[in-house]
């Protein structure tokens, strides 16, 4: 539904309340500037000229030694093997592999799979048959590190599944920027939205925190910003997950002086067990858990330690500046913004600047404004929604999605969760649900508001 200019000022009204009272309180909100309504003019990408100071796709962000970012990145790359603890099922076997489009870090072409059910009405994610994620390699045959012959079997959909969804790398440019964001900002975000578009807030628990950050604590409740469905909170844990998710390593952690084994369970191929000894040869070391591949090991009180490889790709992803934009015309910006706005793009996609805090946990500069066009928020996207949840949602909700950022779109050769358009015109189209209205605004734009907001667009 078309805002009424007095309908725009009634949301930023809204939202500029509660950064002032957030700045009140004490807190400050990244991000609280003012929001644009449909009919205003607004510039796509920000007005900032030190918005994206990276040279290229793939640098660090400022303050960031060569060394570090080279070690963090040479790990990130580094080819996983059977004596790391790789498989028995994994995705690929360096994270690198996957994150290649534009430079390491960026999005990927491949397509992993997800699968599972509906049962009498809510999701069911077929756990006991692998699910919801089928591994796409194996290990294959080995010999296992009790001496006995292994063979690990590929994963298959099984034929009762009847959801089946695709799910494209994500690009991790600018990814420590927006581990910054706080759950306050993220609130605001969802209040300044019309009724019709307003977003869902993810609350998930943080599993895995960042040491260095006291926000964060094991079990704590927080917003989601990382994954498809905004389903993890911490970018630390982003990287455990992945690493048992992705490449099949077990790890173990101490956070406070607790041992953290969320992430210490090996995959199980179609739900089955390897046999002793056949799920790979990981390392595992003094005071870490049977069957974990590597770990911090024994935690002595008060030990917060993030097992080493989990830690350097959390440095890298953190390390990563955005990817820096392309030459445009102010004018061309201009249109293309206001176009963007126009079609209802930016009540979910806003073109709004964020802000890190003065004192950022995770190391990144303080007071940096980035701009990654997106509110962080899951919303129902009908058709377009994968059908995938956790086991017990409703269909309603297994067709969330977070709002993808839309920065790098330059680097990238494939769009949208499942990879299915190759331009962005065709992720315009495919857009349901809540943002079904914006497809038909699009549609109706001039084709000179259309060119600008393309050329605006792929300027990022």
């Amino acid at each position: 539904m078309r805002m009424s200019n007095r309908s725009g000022i009634n949301r930023r009204a809204s939202a500029l309340a509660l950064c002032s009272g957030a700045i009140l309180t004490g807190g400050l909100i990244a991000g609280c500037a003012d929001t644009p309504g449909d009919d205003e003019p607004v510039s796509f990408n920000s007005t900032e000229q030190d918005i994206t100071p990276a040279a290229a796709a793939g640098d660090p962000l400022p303050g960031i030694t060569a060394t570090d970012f080279n070690n963090a990145r040479a790990s990130f790359n580094t080819q996983e093997g059977l004596d790391d603890g790789l498989g028995p099922i994994m995705n690929e076997t360096a994270c690198g592999h996957c994150h290649t489009q534009g430079s390491t870090g960026g999005a990927g072409v491949q397509i992993e799979s997800r699968f599972g059910r509906f049962v009498n009405g809510v999701f069911d994610t077929m756990a006991s048959s692998g699910g919801s994620l089928r591994q796409l390699m194996t290990v294959g045959s080995f010999t296992g590190s009790n001496g006995k012959a292994c063979t690990v079997p590929l994963e298959v959909i099984p034929s009762t599944a009847t959801v089946r969804a695709g799910r494209l790398t994500t690009p991790l440019f600018g990814a420590g920027l927006i581990d910054t964001i706080s759950d306050a900002t993220i609130a605001a975000n969802q209040s300044a939205q019309a009724t019709a578009v307003r977003g869902v807030i993810s609350r998930v628990k943080v599993l895995l925190p960042n040491p260095a950050d006291s926000s964060q604590v094991i079990n704590g409740t927080r917003s989601g910003k990382f994954g498809w469905k905004a389903q993890i909170a911490s970018l630390v844990q982003f990287s455990a997950d992945a690493y048992l998710n992705e490449m099949g390593i077990t790890t173990q952690h101490c956070i406070g002086g607790n041992s953290v084994l969320s992430f210490a369970t090996e995959s199980k191929p179609n739900g089955v067990a390897q046999p002793a000894g056949c799920d790979d040869r990981g390392p595992g070391g003094a005071g870490i858990p049977a069957g974990t591949d590597d770990g911090v090991g024994t935690c002595a009180s008060g030990q917060s330690e993030i097992q080493d490889d989990v830690d350097e790709f959390f440095k890298f992803m953190t390390f990563l500046a955005p990817v820096p934009r392309l030459p445009i015309d102010a004018n061309t910006d201009l249109a293309g913004g206001t176009a963007f706005s126009k079609a209802g793009c930016a009540d979910c996609h806003l073109l709004k600047d964020y802000v890190t805090p003065a004192h950022p946990a995770n190391g990144v500069p303080a007071n940096f404004k980035f701009r990654p066009r997106t509110d962080f928020l899951l919303h129902d996207m009908g058709s377009l929604g994968d059908s995938i949840g956790n086991d017990g949602d409703s269909p309603a909700t297994t067709r969330l999605m977070r709002t993808a950022p839309l920065w790098g779109l330059h680097v990238r050769t494939k769009f949208l969760h499942d990879g299915r358009a190759s331009n962005i015109t065709d992720a315009i189209h495919a857009h349901a649900g809540q943002a079904a209205a914006s497809v038909t605004k699009f549609d109706a734009l001039s084709s000179a508001e259309k060119t600008a907001m393309l050329t605006a667009m792929n300027s990022d």
